[in-house]
């Protein structure tokens, strides 16, 4: 492979990959790549001035390890009334591929960033009325089919209820129907300081180097099929141009725009639709103490899924918090720190018609965010109140959450679709790829970027050694874990062990 080297009469430097963001999918994207081949160079441009500052940060994202334990809006109902689990158990698989990645580094290398990251914490699903209780018990049978979601938990009785969750269900009407899932298994992940973390762990290797304040204003594939990268400096207004033969645009909501630069056929159609966040922040020591959970409900007909409303415990930076929401919300921005040109710069020719026929077919989500921005601090609460029946509105004040933009693509028989998931978008060359869309994201991270390297790198990934190094940081390489109870129960003791978390005791009764 190449070194970095430094052409004087264009003022170019050259490196064999260029990461343009410095998210949770940059840093697990480089990590590996250099696992698999220590002597590749690689080149990392972010924008601000330090990594992991918009989605990856603790504060903008969620924080659960999305595993499908607590999620209902990954096991949709069907109109026969049986559960579609076909995404929950793809989920569970992918961060179970995850944890093995993390316990992988956490073995490699003794870095304390990288293994305060992830603690045990209770995932719980909770609903209220009949017919919502009705569907929680489907639900909890089709899941505990498989041995992903092995040791799920099922409750109506309120003492239990009490036990599991005492904020949530004091001052509840003892006369309404409840009923809650509890999965023990379930994590809290501090996102921002794993990325952080891991490039930590990259910046130290050889070939790596890193440019925080540098904003990409072109991408230009050349003749010999590498690609021109072009960065200002936005402290100094100095402009660096990088040579690579792979770029990877990791850049979260920014990365749409910069897709569009690339000018790559595959990239046509595809348009952006940004929805902001809101949390409820518990101020009260007391209140933040008695409550240990992750509490998800059911989000609101035409909602976003990023606005399933849960009652959150977390660790953030070592303090633990409790956080609600988060409540959706509409801005033309692409990133936290974006303009407000983001969205209107983002339409062309391409995607005007998919962005046009996507925002008609989902207009009862434009109601729901018209109605998302007009709530007062009384409609916040309110909402709050459903789940934490005496919270009392001196105890919480408003905090601003991160900036999604959910894909919009082409499709032939609608003209255009509005996803709620994460696409991957790869030059047919495989010489350039992109990541857009959001949840479930970071916590699939790794399952994401192994494919991408397969179909990126497939000569390399085919080869004995790459395929050898594959199973080293994930020992269910290319197995399906939700067919093999066995497996699951292996991996699982592994990373629980490596991690410091709670191993099921179910499993542990088993050996």
């Amino acid at each position: 492979m190449s070194t970095p080297a430094s052409d004087l009469t264009t003022n170019t430097t050259t490196t064999d990959v260029v990461l343009i963001g410095a998210g949770i999918m940059s840093a697990t994207l480089g990590l590996m790549l250099k696992e698999l081949d220590p002597s590749l160079t690689i080149t990392i441009l972010e924008r601000l001035d330090v990594a992991a500052a918009e989605s990856s940060d603790a504060w903008n994202n969620a924080g659960t390890g999305h595993s499908a334990f607590c999620e209902l809006n990954y096991t949709p109902e069907k109109p026969d009334g049986t559960i579609d689990i076909s995404k929950a158990l793809k989920i569970a698989e992918q961060f179970e591929e995850s944890k093995q990645f993390w316990a992988y580094l956490t073995e490699q290398y003794s870095v304390k960033e990288i293994q305060r990251f992830i603690n045990h914490i209770p995932h719980i699903s909770f609903v209220w009325g009949e017919e919502n209780v009705e569907y929680l018990r489907k639900r909890h049978a089709a899941l505990t089919q498989s041995a992903l979601f092995e040791g799920m938990e099922f409750s109506t009785d309120p003492a239990e209820l009490r036990a599991w969750m005492p904020l949530v269900m004091e001052g509840r009407d003892p006369q309404q129907p409840v009923a809650a899932t509890r999965m023990d298994l379930g994590t809290d992940v501090n996102f921002g300081s794993l990325t952080r973390g891991m490039f930590y762990l990259l910046q130290e290797k050889p070939g790596v180097t890193m440019h925080f304040h540098h904003d990409v204003q072109k991408l230009r594939r050349k003749d010999d099929g590498t690609w021109s990268v072009k960065a200002e400096d936005r402290t100094t207004g100095q402009t660096m141009k990088v040579r690579a033969r792979f770029v990877f645009i990791g850049a979260g909501g920014g990365s749409l725009p910069l897709l569009e630069k690339s000018g790559i056929p595959e990239a046509d159609g595809f348009g952006g639709f940004p929805v902001s966040g809101q949390w409820l922040k518990c101020t009260n020591p007391a209140v933040i103490a008695r409550h240990d959970a992750k509490v998800y409900g059911k989000a609101s007909v035409g909602s976003p899924p990023m606005s399933v409303p849960h009652l959150d415990s977390r660790m953030i930076d070592g303090r633990k918090e409790l956080l609600f929401g988060p409540y959706a919300g509409f801005s033309t921005k692409f990133l936290k720190t974006g303009s407000y040109l983001d969205l209107p710069g983002s339409i062309q020719l391409s995607n005007l018609r998919p962005m046009i026929m996507a925002g008609l077919k989902n207009l009862p989500l434009t109601k729901y965010l018209i109605q998302q921005v007009r709530q007062s601090p009384q409609d916040r609460v309110a909402a709050l109140r459903e789940y934490l029946p005496e919270a009392k509105s001196q105890d919480w004040e408003l905090a601003v959450a991160g900036q999604r933009v959910q894909v919009i693509k082409k499709d032939e028989k609608q003209g255009g679709v509005l996803e709620f998931g994460t696409e991957v978008v790869t030059s047919a060359d495989g010489s350039i790829a992109a990541l857009l869309g959001a949840s479930p994201g970071a916590s699939t991270a790794v399952s994401i970027m192994v494919h991408l390297v397969q179909k990126c790198f497939p000569q390399q990934a085919a080869s004995p050694e790459w395929q050898q190094k594959f199973h080293e940081m994930l020992p269910s390489f290319g197995q399906s874990l939700a067919t093999k109870p066995e497996l699951v129960a292996e991996v699982r003791a592994r990373t629980s062990k490596v991690l410091g978390l709670v191993e099921p005791a179910s499993q542990q009764a088993g050996r």
